[in-house]
């Protein structure tokens, strides 16, 4: 599924099952809950938290898609292509950096990320 299709399907989806978009500023409360639960997930998965009972049946990778639907959601009713702008994005972090990444010390093979 491409992007364009993501967003046709979304919003196919929202007009028939959905009935309707919930507002903007709903729709960011829920995109925030989303990330909350994402970020649970990592940081009981590849991080220091033990997982609780209530974490045990949470998917990361049905958390992600969860984070994209909202987001795709947010940008069909604000008028957004998401394919152009990711282009756009793509683009301007290539420009931008072109050479920061080679040059990060931090990121050559054998750099420790732990302090």
């Amino acid at each position: 599924m491409t992007i364009e299709e993501a967003q046709q399907t979304v919003d196919a989806w929202i007009k028939t099952t959905g009935v309707r978009y919930f507002n903007e500023l709903t729709n960011m409360a829920m995109l925030t809950e989303e990330v909350g639960e994402v970020a649970r997930i990592i940081a009981r998965q590849y991080g220091e938290q033990s997982f609780k009972e209530s974490d045990k049946d949470k998917v990361l990778a049905d958390e992600l898609a969860d984070v994209l639907f909202v987001v795709i959601c947010l940008a069909n009713q604000t008028g957004i292509n998401l394919t152009e702008a990711l282009q756009r994005n793509l683009a301007k972090k290539t420009l931008r950096d072109a050479d920061r990444h080679q040059q990060n010390e931090k990121l050559r093979p054998g750099h420790s990320d732990t302090h």
